[in-house]
């Protein structure tokens, strides 16, 4: 395993903590807004899945689609695919919480799974780059 990779890896999962901690906030006091607790989520986990490529030494690309980096993840770490049902609900949070349009309201209960997701695919995360597995 490269270090300066290790290290980068480490960074992406790191800003996604930031976001994991914003959230929480905004859950604990249920002040503000549950789409931007949505979207902290898509953002942590495009994060977090982004540092499993630069893990296995993939370039990254400008994408937000959570379902295309688990498909580009799982030729590396197939159990990624677990995640899949979880991911495609969450990748829409990306555009339909940052924008007016046609969207549904979110809700905190929405916001609360969001996070309970990110959060699962935290620790898978957390594992699969864990220097000692690699």
């Amino acid at each position: 395993m490269n270090g300066s990779r290790k290290n980068v890896s480490l960074e992406w999962q790191g800003k996604a903590s930031e976001d994991l901690l914003s959230l929480e906030a905004l859950l604990k006091h249920r002040e503000g807004s549950p789409s931007t607790g949505c979207f902290l989520a898509q953002q942590a986990i495009e994060k977090l899945l982004k540092s499993v490529l630069v893990f296995h030494g993939v370039e990254l690309e400008k994408i937000h689609d959570l379902v295309v980096l688990l498909n580009r993840i799982k030729n590396y770490e197939p159990e990624v695919t677990q995640f899949y049902e979880d991911i495609a609900i969450l990748t829409r949070y990306y555009i339909e919480t940052r924008y007016p349009g046609d969207y549904l309201e979110f809700s905190w209960e929405e916001c609360e799974r969001a996070y309970e997701v990110a959060d699962k695919i935290r620790k898978y995360v957390e594992r699969v780059t864990s220097i000692t597995n690699k």
